[in-house]
């Protein structure tokens, strides 16, 4: 069974998770696997990972996360994060990645956040 939903919102390819709790290795190794096949996918290069339903992650799926992240800079991809839990944020301040991801409070602001332009754009 895939770990991982991944469906097409305007131009932007929305994963999401199928698991509330991401604990085990064979299911972060699953993740991390499905994770890396789905930046070939990503319409326009543009990806939002929504946590929507996860409550828990342990600190080895944090590295598949980073992972991903060098990968999808790597590629060319723009990375946005949202609908991280208040359990699962914590993870994110303490490992100071809320400062490396692009992170949205919700999957609309997400997809909206990619449109937006500097100054002359």
């Amino acid at each position: 069974m895939s770990s991982l939903d991944l469906r097409e919102e305007e131009n932007v390819l929305v994963v999401s998770f199928t698991k509330a709790k991401i604990l085990d290795e064979t299911t972060i190794e699953q993740i991390g696997k499905e994770l890396m096949e789905a930046i070939g996918k990503a319409p326009d290069q543009k990806i939002v990972l929504n946590f929507g339903g996860v409550s828990f992650m342990s600190s080895a799926m944090i590295g598949k996360l980073v992972l991903f992240n060098n990968k999808c800079k790597a590629a060319d991809v723009k990375l946005k994060l949202c609908g991280i839990s208040d359990n699962v944020i914590e993870v994110f301040k303490i490992t100071k990645l809320n400062k490396v991801f692009d992170i949205q409070k919700t999957e609309e602001k997400a997809i909206a956040s990619f449109e937006k332009r500097g100054w002359f754009g």
